[in-house]
């Protein structure tokens, strides 16, 4: 096999990597308000989220693993674009744990998008980013948690009003079970989302590396396409069984105290918003939509209960995600690029 052939592989095992430490990551996305309301343990709550994550293949069509695929315009006769992907991957990862050591539950997805634009940008400049698909992306880090937040609010007062005459106590075991119901919802928009954007990447690779045709598209009934969409699943539900605890306390605990008809709110809504986004093919942060959710269920009792200070650090990582994952990345494509002179 010729070098490149390695490096494809090796590649392709760092996105699978990436995929695990995306749902060991946003593991708290779709369990941290079934598990701060005490409806699940914790390690029932990863095994449900890491079932629906994976069966999310067989609902959603690949429209976001299509837009991450063209972050940047590939060429499939330049090799150095293997390179490109590689170093958006390792940046990603490198600011995904970074934020995972310092509890912050930011974006594994626009961490993604900013490593592969940085990379791209370090090799040919502005003209080699799709832009399009980077500015629908952009414009949906304010708009997911706003969806979420609204979506949330609306549902929550629906609910008081429908609801206004019961017991507290028969509210609560109603929404104890509706919220297996609802976390399965959010695990399914989740998987749907995030997986496909691993899958868009290894398709950008291969596309790169000349081993599969520009404009082909992934299909379960397709043997050469089957493979990637089985393992990115599968990536994801692993990781999501491990778990994120450190942003599970902050996202489930540390924003706004939740009872079982707020957690069953605030994962309806967060699920809506995912839904919609992938039928858009837009990549969106599973991080945001719950964190607007959240946010949105609190507002409507106690604007005051809200944990302010923690929701200011998490908009600051936001707003540095695709910068500071775009600049990491950049610095290892220029590494890599003097260590090794063929490229």
């Amino acid at each position: 096999m010729p070098p490149l052939t390695y490096v494809i592989i090796g590649t392709v095992a760092i996105a699978l990597i990436f995929d695990v430490i995306n749902g060991f990551h946003d593991a708290a996305n779709s369990i941290a308000t079934v598990v701060s309301t005490r409806v699940l343990s914790p390690s029932v709550a990863v095994l449900w989220a890491a079932f629906f994550n994976f069966i999310a293949m067989l609902i959603f069509a690949p429209r976001v693993a299509d837009t991450v695929a063209k972050i940047v315009h590939i060429d499939g006769t330049d090799s150095v674009y293997v390179y490109v992907v590689l170093c958006g991957l390792i940046g990603a990862i490198i600011w995904d744990l970074i934020t995972w050591w310092l509890g912050l539950p930011t974006s594994s997805s626009h961490a993604l998008i900013g490593g592969v634009a940085g990379a791209g940008l370090a090799y040919r400049g502005i003209d080699v980013i799709c832009w399009d698909n980077v500015w629908k992306t952009v414009q949906f880090i304010p708009l997911a948690p706003i969806m979420g937040l609204v979506m949330a609010f609306a549902i929550m007062i629906g609910v008081f009003w429908a609801f206004r005459r019961w017991r507290p106590l028969a509210v609560d075991r109603v929404f104890r079970k509706g919220q297996l119901f609802s976390a399965a919802l959010y695990s399914l928009g989740h998987g749907g989302n995030d997986a496909q954007k691993t899958m868009g990447i290894i398709m950008a690779l291969l596309i790169a590396g000349g081993l599969m045709k520009p404009g082909t598209e992934l299909s379960l009934t397709d043997w050469n396409t089957l493979w990637i969409i089985l393992s990115c699943h599968l990536a994801m539900a692993i990781g999501t069984t491990l778990g994120g605890w450190r942003i599970v306390k902050t996202m489930g605990m540390k924003i706004a105290k939740l009872r079982p008809v707020g957690g069953f709110c605030a994962e309806t809504s967060g699920a809506a918003t995912l839904f919609i986004a992938t039928h858009l093919g837009i990549p969106v942060s599973t991080t945001h939509t719950i964190t607007g959710a959240i946010v949105g269920v609190g507002a409507t009792t106690n604007l005051s209960g809200i944990k302010w200070g923690v929701a200011e650090r998490i908009v600051w990582a936001w707003v540095l995600t695709i910068p500071a994952s775009g600049i990491i990345s950049a610095g290892c494509f220029f590494l890599s690029r003097l260590l090794l002179s063929g490229f």
